[in-house]
């Protein structure tokens, strides 16, 4: 699909190198302390040591304000980071839209939120679907609470929750820690109001539901089954079911529970989704919600066997997919992200390739392209996906790094493109899993396969621009006061490497970091360094011209 042409203005001075400029993102690697929790530390990285120890290297923000996030404690995350790389920009993000839109209310002002109330007042059930946590990330617990808390206000009768478990973006087993004071406001909005509100079923986040990229539909399914048909492992309630997972197998982590449903004193589900009802998928981003809501809207849906399609309203929090309208109705329009680099680039009729493999594929397209899918100009874009693996990644660390390697020198050394981003996505999913040995050799890989596309860039006369899109492999673990370590597995606050790579380079031009700079500063360098003036309005680059 073609978008709206940008224009670029040519700088004065410098014209760019005669080769392509290749942007490489090793998502998941950050510069953290160099402590033995640090697997980027820990690793052999010759190449990174060499590209860090160059003048032409600084320290990116990729975590809070510098990406859009409400506070500088809110973890950066790979979706937010490809936004701000591509856009130029810092742009409000889903947590800060769903924070103003519910303290202003006017998430409840609409014709949407109506409706859902309507349907739902006197024959049916709303059912909220989303991620219990506050790792404000996917959702938050807050925007929970404050849509049960309208709920109980205008007097709906039914409310049911179901509770995808993190374990991840928070604490590893840290579920209870919201289960129980859900269950307990649950339990008093009923006593209170004479209200029917509980929570009817759940599982990790990672077996349960929140599949992306189509990556492994089972995980969808099984979400299906348990909060639309009631089928799962049952438990009278939510807490109970974690106590027993985790009595069961202590090295069990929250993202990986089974998926459970809550019954009644007959063994009956309390919650499933039938007609007349109306769902609510409460997660803010997108890449987790699109599955489910496909399952959910889609008459001629083929992924898995779903059953009879239950009449209801299905609405997303957002909207997650503008280009193919996923879900069809939404509580809150996404972040309008317009102007996006690749606009430009292909308004001055620049060629270019993304390449990934499946994990991080919608990154390094949908996410750098504002949230929009396709290409922006096809005869000019080549999107390559190199299939993932679908097996745990500490157990293949090196993932899909050397295809991704050797296809971007295909693409590179094929003479036809001018700019290329590719996303080497080990450091981040093998950091999830928390296996520091894993985490150690994915980091490795990406290493080494960086090392080769500078070589091919170099000989070809070209650029290579090194950075990452937020922390996550370079803290592991913690260690507390009484010095027993803690398996950390979210993203980390630190900030990412920048370096640029020009073998030809004659002083024709200088760094320029300013104080903090972030993600978003990228876009202007990349313009600059093929030759073209930085655009008005995007945050100022990391290079200037003497």
């Amino acid at each position: 699909m073609t978008r709206g042409r940008c224009c670029l203005a040519p700088l004065s001075g410098f014209s760019g190198r005669p080769g392509p400029l290749l942007l490489v993102i090793m998502d998941g690697i950050g510069i953290g302390s160099p402590t033995e929790a640090n697997a980027v530390h820990r690793a052999r990285t010759p190449v990174l040591d060499r590209l860090l120890a160059s003048s032409m290297s600084c320290v990116l923000q990729a975590h809070g304000t510098a990406v859009g996030l409400p506070t500088d404690e809110d973890m950066g995350n790979s979706e937010v980071g490809h936004n701000a790389l591509g856009s130029g920009r810092v742009v409000e993000q889903g947590a800060k839209l769903v924070n103003s839109a519910i303290a202003s209310g006017k998430i409840f002002t609409t014709d949407l939120w109506k409706r859902i109330e309507d349907r739902v007042r006197n024959r049916g059930t709303i059912h909220f679907i989303g991620l219990l946590s506050d790792g404000n990330v996917h959702s938050h617990i807050d925007h929970l609470y404050a849509l049960v808390d309208r709920c109980a206000g205008d007097g709906l009768p039914r409310l049911r929750i179901h509770a995808l478990l993190d374990g991840r973006d928070v604490g590893e087993r840290s579920s209870l820690d919201y289960l129980i004071p859900t269950e307990q406001k649950l339990a008093r909005i009923s006593g209170d109001r004479g209200l029917d509100y509980r929570i009817a079923s759940g599982g990790g986040r990672m077996k349960v539901t929140m599949d992306r990229y189509n990556a492994d539909w089972n995980v969808v399914k099984r979400g299906w089954d348990a909060h639309v048909k009631g089928l799962g492992r049952p438990f009278p309630s939510a807490v109970e079911a974690v106590r027993t997972f985790y009595r069961e197998t202590p090295s069990v982590t929250d993202q990986y529970l089974d998926p459970f449903v809550v019954v009644d004193e007959t063994g009956r589900p309390v919650g499933t989704v039938q007609d007349g009802d109306a769902v609510v998928f409460f997660n803010f981003r997108g890449d987790r919600a699109i599955e489910i809501s496909r399952a959910f809207t889609e008459k001629n849906f083929r992924e898995f066997d779903r059953g009879p399609l239950p009449e209801i309203i299905y609405a997303g929090m957002m909207q997650y997919d503008g280009d193919t309208g996923m879900p069809p109705d939404f509580l809150l329009p996404p972040p309008e992200i317009d102007r996006t680099v690749s606009e430009y680039l292909c308004g001055a009729g620049i060629t270019s390739f993304a390449v990934s493999e499946t994990q991080k594929f919608g990154h390094v397209t949908y996410f750098w392209n504002g949230n929009r899918s396709g290409h922006i100009d096809p005869s000019l874009e080549t999107y390559v996906e190199i299939p993932s693996d679908r097996i745990e990644f500490d157990r293949a660390p090196e993932m899909k790094a050397m295809e991704i390697r050797d296809k971007t020198i295909e693409l590179l050394r094929s003479g036809k493109f001018r700019f290329g981003r590719i996303n080497f996505a080990n450091g981040d999913m093998v950091g999830h899993t928390g296996k520091m040995d894993a985490a150690v050799k994915a980091v490795e890989t990406v290493d080494s396969c960086v090392g080769e596309l500078m070589m091919n860039v170099d000989e070809l006369g070209g650029i290579t621009l090194v950075t990452a899109d937020h922390g996550n492999a370079d803290e592991m673990f913690t260690v507390a006061e009484d010095g027993v370590k803690k398996v950390r597995t979210a993203h980390s606050l630190n900030p990412v490497p920048f370096v640029i790579h020009d073998a030809r380079y004659n002083g024709e031009y200088l760094m320029n970091c300013g104080r903090k700079p972030g993600l978003s500063n990228v876009a202007a360098t990349m313009l600059n360094l093929m030759g073209f003036e930085k655009v008005e309005d995007y945050d100022y680059s990391l290079i200037r011209f003497p």
